[in-house]
């Protein structure tokens, strides 16, 4: 089962008040049902969205309806469920706006009636990918320009920064951050879905910041193998030229001390030098010693 069919299977056991229910129904009607001026149909492949609008129905209305079980010509294998309306239609088609560019705006001026708009906005023509992807989208596909821009103001009025797009057959409002997202599904009311979305999210913060916290590491890492190889590749060529008499005796030091340690970092070198000597020397210290080390390589190199 698919993450958005989990939320919209979710959505399917919340109650309602009648104002809200029927915001709902205008939501999902208007941006699915198809109407030849005497039959009303509304569809979907997922049958817990069929049984539910029917209770609302059943609630807010006297309309007579039958469901039917379709061929999907969909290129899915699942059913289509379809319920066909065709008595007291009228009443129901001016309830929700029908027939307008967009609703009216009684429909949807609560707060509560404007979530529940949404809903049935999202169980007719919404998606959201499952977190588990990484790949955090949702979308709504809306066929008419001016439904698109209601929806997306609604939803935008909730700060949800949704964007529209044109697309060859409708429009696109969609949301493209996990936090808007997540948001987003605590409007809706699907707190089960939230939990799961937000338990996944960590998940990949947390899996990504270990992932930069190893990267830096071994980044460190290659910095550090690849210091100690050139210093002890300058160490090779001053001996080569028995050199390393024209050191100093704490340049020298430094020198037995990094082909002793050949791994360790110059802080880790330092603090060895220091513990085994009992001479404390800096880091800084230290750094400065190889560079006497790579000028006398430089030059021994230069002069052969």
């Amino acid at each position: 089962m698919s993450f958005a069919t989990t939320v919209k299977n979710e959505l399917t056991t919340l109650t309602f008040t009648k104002t809200e229910q029927i915001a709902l129904l205008a939501g999902f009607i208007r941006n699915n049902a198809t109407y030849d001026g005497q039959m009303l149909c509304l569809s979907s492949e997922n049958y817990n969205i069929i049984t539910y609008l029917c209770d609302i129905l059943d609630t807010i209305s006297e309309v007579q309806y039958e469901v039917k079980t379709l061929d999907n010509n969909n290129f899915s294998k699942k059913e289509l469920y379809t319920i066909v309306i065709w008595k007291q239609l009228q009443f129901l088609l001016e309830m929700i706006s029908f027939d307008q560019p967009t609703p009216d705006l009684y429909l949807v001026e609560g707060n509560e009636e404007a979530r529940s708009y949404i809903r049935g906005v999202f169980l007719s023509a919404g998606s959201i990918n499952d977190p588990k992807t990484s790949q955090y989208h949702l979308e709504f596909f809306i066929d008419k320009p001016d439904e698109a821009v209601f929806v997306q103001k609604i939803l935008n009025k909730f700060e949800l920064n949704a964007k529209l797009l044109s697309r060859d057959k409708g429009y696109m409002v969609y949301l493209k951050e996990a936090e808007k997202i997540s948001d987003f599904l605590k409007i809706l009311g699907a707190t089960n879905s939230v939990l799961y979305f937000e338990n996944v999210r960590a998940y990949h913060e947390q899996k990504n910041q270990t992932n930069r916290l190893n990267n830096c590491e071994q980044a460190n890492m290659d910095r550090v193998i690849e210091t100690a190889t050139q210093q002890l590749n300058y160490i090779q060529l001053l001996e080569d030229n028995m050199a390393v008499t024209l050191l100093d005796d704490k340049t020298k030091e430094a020198l037995i001390y990094r082909k002793k340690y050949p791994e360790a970092s110059l802080k880790e070198l330092s603090e060895i030098i220091s513990l085994e000597t009992g001479k404390k020397i800096t880091k800084s210290g230290l750094n400065h010693r190889f560079r006497k080390i790579k000028e006398l390589a430089l030059r021994l190199q230069k002069e052969s």
